[in-house]
């Protein structure tokens, strides 16, 4: 064998590992580095039990524009809050013919059983209270990247550290952006409007 016929061996060889490389770096490795958050948030195999009867998992996040909020029935200011301020953003919505799904998860499931979160959260249009136990409930605080941490009060019991803002999601399921605690109206309304 000559050594040119040798150079062009190896040569097409080289092109050929290249050419693998090239297929494998396209069909898995590119795909995974370039996922975003908003690819992942709220994506994981927790099953909840919703105030509605339903299950509430990863996919009945896709269908309708959404927002997630976690908290628990006890909140002594955010959790309230928020509420009141999901009441004043459905409201407005409401002139305009439009409703946005609210799905309210408790990070205390230990005490916000499904019922009782039915009637904390009842009050105000389109909102949906989701518990389940301790273990899904932790699997969704994993998904959805939110802190939760008990902590214990004076003279016994506990209440309980949170995330406090709501993250909204898009009708394919994918998170969009925050509102964060204490937006205004006029803030959170144009992000809600702008995945609606």
């Amino acid at each position: 064998m000559t050594t040119a016929r040798k150079l062009v061996l190896v040569a097409a060889g080289g092109l050929g590992v290249l050419a693998f490389l090239a297929a494998i770096w396209v069909a898995w490795l590119e795909p995974k580095l370039n996922r975003t958050i908003a690819d992942q948030l709220g994506h994981g195999d927790y099953e909840l039990v919703a105030t509605d009867g339903t299950v509430f998992t990863q996919d009945t996040l896709k269908g309708a524009p959404s927002a997630v909020f976690f908290g628990f029935s006890h909140c002594p200011e955010v959790c309230p809050t928020t509420l009141g301020e999901v009441a004043g953003w459905q409201a407005e919505l409401a002139e305009d013919g439009e409703e946005l799904r609210v799905f309210f998860v408790t990070v205390d499931p230990e005490r916000d059983t499904p019922e009782m979160l039915g009637d904390y959260v009842g009050w105000v249009p389109g909102v949906v209270g989701v518990s389940g136990s301790r273990a899904e409930i932790d699997k969704a605080i994993k998904a959805f990247r939110i802190y939760a941490r008990k902590v214990p009060i004076d003279g016994g019991g506990y209440t309980m550290d949170h995330t406090a803002y709501v993250l909204l999601f898009d009708a394919k399921g994918r998170f969009d952006q925050p509102i964060s605690y204490g937006s205004s109206q006029d803030e959170a309304l144009a992000k809600i409007r702008n995945v609606l």
